[in-house]
């Protein structure tokens, strides 16, 4: 009996003392199982196992403040899989200098990626910093391999950053969790957006829910949140465009952190030594005015007492009185007198004061010219309709430009900043009135008008009852020069029209959603089926990219293109028709589950060849050169017979004459398909197209997406693992597991080729179109494709060092790598 007493406790005590060991570091040769945790150096924080919440069952690995209740985690490796079951989970440090984290199988569910360090390392160790960052370092150096700052989760914490690394691609965002008990990436996200100026953008899925704006050289142009012991800090250059803040370094007894909660709401919570708790800062949807686009276009939202209420930019009326008038506001307000582009040389500006800068992502911006410059600037583009300092510290620097409408106004009681807003002449003028002297204007212009109108009748009836053929033979005149709907390149249609075809534009009704707008489903009064384009008041699609659209695609034929049937301008109302694809788009078919099984390889090569053959068409065929530049499975629509036909040409750009190449400041496209010299500087070409083709080619075959694609073993995108799969001679492993044995190898291992090819880091190493199609239908050997877009050169030599397979790697003398990630 005394035995077994001393048994248990000696079991006890050995089980007591494993789950107190804390480790400063962790070395090549340590592990820290569960139980055990890492340690910072001020043992405030504290790295390990834990199960969120009130659940018991799923294990994570995580960081969190170490005497502070209740638990409060701030950071997740595995929040995508978790342990489940038990705790047997072990995280290890390898050679390489990568954390990898294995279950009671000895598998491995989750790894950093330190691959841009590879095989030059030594000694490396693991350390959780007290600034909450978990980083892998060699020992005697500063430089981090890897770091967990470079992957949030829901919290933002000091020194950390939200926004882009453009040299390597490194996005960093928040991510909500789906509940408190569950970190797996919810509906909620928090991105720095990069179209135009940068700005932070809250989504939920794909739709802005908040908008809290750009930097202002002070802070961000729509914060709200608290002032004081931290200091907001921007970089926007070359390499790198990030927000982020820094706690007041004289002051250690307050931490302050912002989470992303499961509902979407944003909360900056102060803890301190006095308070011994949480202090919660709300700074999610303080008011209604924080919603996006909740007054529509060109007006401005306010708080008057508690509640919000709307109103229209001076120069502007509401679009729909009737709603206006029952505080529907969403439509927003329209030009009260539309002017042509030549009468706007008379226009003014009236200053609005304490204003959240409108939606800055189809703007123009300069950081050196002076707001006098940028005011003529914007007078010399009759569709600029604002302007403002890009810089309101020091006086004011830079020039910031909004075209077409102004979207997500807002007028702060305090905050804020002066936006300059284009009015008509007129308009400057009624404001300028005041008193006695408005109302005697408005009755001396009255009887002016009046007197001018009967005159003006009087001498119109003489001229017509003396000169009734001369009147006839103006009317004919008249008639003749009108312009009419058959003079035009393209049919245009009524809104009404296209409203009564589409249901009034019914949900059930809609067929999908792009970047510029929904696209519904509709039947004319012939029986006709078409697709209907809305294109959004929140897009960043302007007059100028609707008009570019409709002119390219009016001129372009081809059985892989789709066919545009007509249009409509109407107020500030703009669609496209075009052909109905009873079948939508690729990536409906490509990424589900379900209906990727109709889709066999001979469907997908006949897919592959005719995207192929459409872009042959605009690069070289066509009586116009032309980039599409936003190439991806979602603008590659599909016919009854499955065959493919290539759309959305809202961004593409002709080239003239003997040009090849262009540059751009505005980047516009979507990350994923996009190669790294567009991405990271604005060049592009036809190689461009030929990179995203290169990528649709693997998303074909693979059936997975390259943007979500995760290599389990080696964390490449899409395009690397096929790479490494072709390396190691392995191709058919990429092979979408739904076809089975039924394919024809040669087929597939040329297209995976051909893929490969299209997609090399190098522009002038990729084919153009005309030897993409021949290396399709031919039988010729292919050269040996390069290193893939956003692949490091490092991976390269440890996956050497590792494996005697990669026999077929190319010199790493012969390759520049920049490496970006898409979205």
């Amino acid at each position: 009996m005394v035995h077994n007493i001393i048994l248990v406790s000696v079991f006890w005590f050995l089980l007591l003392l494993r789950t107190s060991i804390s480790l400063e570091t962790l070395a090549v040769n340590q592990s820290i199982r569960d139980g055990e945790s890492l340690v910072s150096a001020s043992g405030s924080l504290e790295a390990g196992f834990f199960s969120p919440g009130n659940t018991t069952t799923r294990r994570y690995f995580g960081v969190w403040y170490r005497n502070i209740t209740p638990l409060t985690v701030i950071w997740v490796a595995n929040r995508e899989k978790p342990l489940q079951n038990n705790h047997s989970g072990v995280l290890k440090l390898n050679e390489r200098g990568i954390l990898q984290l294995f279950n009671g199988t000895s598998n491995a569910i989750w790894s950093s990626n330190t691959s841009s360090k590879a095989g030059n390392i030594s000694n490396p160790i693991a350390q959780l910093l007290d600034s909450a960052n978990l980083v892998v370092k060699e020992t005697e150096k500063a430089s981090f391999l890897w770091q967990s700052f470079d992957y949030p989760c829901d919290t933002l914490l000091s020194g950390m950053k939200l926004g882009w690394n453009l040299e390597t691609g490194l996005q960093r965002f928040l991510s909500s969790w789906k509940s408190s008990d569950d970190p797996a990436e919810g509906d909620y996200t928090i991105n720095l957006d990069l179209r135009g100026y940068p700005q932070i953008l809250k989504f939920k899925g794909s739709d802005i829910k908040v908008r809290s704006g750009p930097w202002n050289g002070e802070s961000i142009s729509g914060y709200q949140g608290p002032t004081t012991g931290t200091l907001q800090t921007f970089v926007f250059s070359e390499k790198e465009v990030s927000y982020g803040y820094e706690r007041d370094a004289d002051d250690v007894s307050v931490i302050s952190i912002y989470t992303l909660t499961p509902s979407g709401a944003g909360q900056t919570l102060f803890w301190t030594n006095q308070s011994n708790s949480w202090q919660v800062y709300s700074t999610g949807e303080l008011d209604e005015c924080e919603n996006y686009a909740y007054c529509g276009a060109n007006s401005v939202c306010s708080i008057d007492g508690n509640l919000p209420t709307c109103e229209c930019l001076k120069g502007f009326v509401p679009k729909v009185p009737e709603q206006w008038n029952i505080s529907y506001w969403l439509n927003g307000c329209v030009p009260r007198n539309e002017s042509s582009c030549e009468n706007r040389h008379t226009d003014g500006f009236l200053n609005y004061t304490h204003m959240k800068l409108p939606d800055t992502s189809s703007s123009w911006f300069n950081k050196t010219m002076s707001l006098e410059e940028c005011q003529m600037k914007c007078l010399r583009n009759c569709t600029c309709v604002a302007y403002a300092n890009l810089d309101i510290s020091n006086g004011g620097s830079g020039c910031l430009l909004w075209f077409n409408n102004l979207v997500d106004v807002r007028k702060f009681s305090q905050r804020g900043q002066d936006l300059h807003v284009r009015v008509p002449a007129s308009e400057l003028d009624q404001a300028a009135e005041d008193g006695q002297g408005n109302n005697k204007k408005k009755i001396v212009a009255g009887v002016t008008v009046v007197v001018a109108f009967f005159v003006l009748i009087t001498c119109v009836s003489i001229f017509i009852i003396k000169n009734p053929g001369d009147v006839r033979n103006f009317y004919r005149k008249i008639h003749k020069n009108k312009p009419s709907k058959e003079d035009g390149d393209l049919p245009t249609f009524d809104f009404s029209v296209l409203a009564h075809a589409t249901e009034h534009f019914s949900y059930r009704n809609k067929l999908g959603e792009g970047g510029f707008g929904p696209v519904y489903k509709g039947t004319l009064v012939d029986g006709q089926e078409v697709a209907v384009k809305r294109l959004s008041k929140k897009s960043g699609q302007g007059l100028e990219e609707f008009k570019n659209e409709v002119s390219l695609i009016a001129k372009l034929q081809h059985r892989n293109l789709a066919k545009l049937l007509g249009c409509c301008v109407q107020g500030e109302e703009k669609m496209l028709i075009y052909e109905y694809m009873p079948n939508r788009s690729l990536d409906c078919f490509v990424f589900d589950e379900n209906k990727k099984i109709s889709l066999d390889w001979c469907k997908r090569f006949n897919i592959i060849g005719g995207i192929a053959r459409g872009l042959l068409y605009l690069h070289q065929d066509s009586r116009l050169r032309i980039i599409h530049r936003d190439l991806k499975t979602s603008n590659i629509l599909l016919d009854a017979n499955l065959d493919p036909k290539i759309s959305d040409f809202g961004l593409a750009r002709i080239f003239l004459g003997d040009q090849v190449e262009a540059n751009t400041s505005r980047v516009a496209g979507t990350y994923g398909y996009m190669p790294p010299e567009y991405a990271a500087r604005g060049h592009f070409s036809a190689k461009t197209d030929v990179f995203s083709y290169g990528v649709i080619v693997l998303e074909i075959i693979s059936g997975k997406k390259n943007r979500d694609f995760s290599d389990p073993k080696h964390y490449h995108n899409l395009l690397g693992y096929a790479w490494r799969l072709w390396t190691e001679e392995r191709p058919f492993e990429l092979l979408d597991e739904v076809l089975g044995e039924k394919f024809t190898p040669f087929e597939v291992k040329r297209c995976i080729q051909v893929g490969l090819l299209c997609v090399q880091h190098r522009p002038e190493d990729r084919p153009d179109m005309s030897s993409v199609v021949l290396m399709l239908n031919g039988e010729k050997l292919l050269p040996e494709p390069k290193l893939p877009g956003y692949y490091n050169e490092n991976d390269v030599k440890a996956e050497s060092d590792s494996s005697s397979a990669n026999r077929k790697l190319c010199s790493t003398n012969e390759i520049s790598i920049t490496e970006l990630d898409a979205r």
